[in-house]
């Protein structure tokens, strides 16, 4: 097949490479109807992460079941699926406590940027539509996969309740995802910190109140003066730098949970600050598998349509031109189709 690779920083490739195959009895492979580029995947593009050079890289994907393995019972060929980005067995005593992203048999999608994707845990993991959904769905299904729900982890880490005030730190695709589930869970206020105009329109359209285009010492200021000096009830860190961390807990309010999705890169914990104030943290990878039926009833019923996200979509033989899209912020998300 031929599939998205990465060989070094900067050096991305669409090449043939061998197709995945069923290598245990829970497996399935999904022809991948639509993909896209992940803000994480910038890490290793950017140099911060270690690359396996021609690798395969990509883990959103979704598309039509294939094949599955002897032991696959609730998924057959021509099942369309959604297909979370880290797969579990939905069984285990961490998927049942709800942490699938732990799960004891935890999987991840590895080329959900090329033709065909191996999902190793396929009951566990996948979930499936009512037959083939209109084309116009595509988007907002392919969000379930990963930053839909990577958001909306971050707003119930964060402990949003309805009436309460939010902060969402970042602006990609998983801090616009964390805007529109703040939004749905009831806060009466989102913050939305973003300084790119077309960003902060999409913001706005999931459900931002207010946003704040400062950042740092000025941002906070900003958070402080929304909210009389209090602070807010629930911060959603989306970033995972040094400087998002730190703003996160410089305007959280005493008693509050800061919810944290973003890769963390260089970040150090103000511990001092944190037990002072009383401020938790909580989050970390999303388990997605928690979290999808939710989300694609809501998706389905037009509740939400976070698939607003991709504002460029290019064939997967032009995958390089999206990552250089979006590591240029001419882009907020790019859907990749085969």
């Amino acid at each position: 097949m031929r599939a998205t690779t990465i060989h070094a920083p900067g050096d991305i490739r669409f090449e043939e490479v061998p197709d995945p195959v069923i290598e245990e009895a829970t497996d399935a492979i999904v022809k991948v109807v639509a993909g896209c580029i992940c803000g994480s995947d910038l890490w290793p593009y950017r140099g911060a992460n270690d690359i396996d050079s021609g690798a395969t890289i990509g883990h959103e994907c979704v598309g039509v079941v294939e094949e599955v393995g002897s032991a696959v019972k609730d998924f057959k060929p021509g099942d369309f699926v959604i297909v979370p980005f880290c797969h579990c067995d939905n069984t285990c005593a961490h998927c049942t406590a709800g942490v699938q992203s732990v799960c004891d048999n935890l999987g991840f999608t590895a080329s959900g940027q090329g033709e065909y994707s191996r999902v190793t845990q396929a009951d566990g993991s996948l979930v499936k539509t009512d037959g083939r959904p209109d084309d116009a769905l595509i988007p907002s299904l392919l969000t379930l996969s990963d930053v839909m729900a990577t958001g909306w982890h971050a707003a119930v880490a964060a402990g949003v309740k309805p009436g309460g005030t939010a902060v969402v730190i970042g602006d990609g695709a998983v801090g616009l995802c964390g805007v529109l589930a703040a939004a749905q869970l009831g806060a009466e206020r989102v913050i939305a910190m973003s300084r790119h105009e077309p960003r902060q329109e999409i913001a706005r359209a999931f459900g931002a109140t207010d946003i704040v285009a400062e950042r740092g010492k000025e941002g906070g200021a900003r958070i402080a003066d929304l909210t009389s000096g209090v602070g807010a009830d629930a911060v959603l860190e989306c970033v995972g730098t040094d400087e998002s961390m730190k703003t996160a807990f410089a305007i959280a309010r005493p008693g509050s949970t800061v919810g944290f999705v973003g890769v963390p890169h260089g970040v150090e914990l103000p511990v001092r600050r944190m037990f002072q104030k009383n401020v938790g943290l909580a989050g970390g990878m999303a388990p997605v598998r928690r979290y999808l039926p939710d989300l694609l009833e809501r998706v389905l019923s037009g509740a939400i349509d976070p698939g607003k996200v991709f504002d460029l979509t290019l064939p997967m033989s032009e995958s390089a031109e999206g990552y250089r899209a979006m590591d240029e912020r001419r882009a907020i998300k790019v859907l990749l189709q085969p």
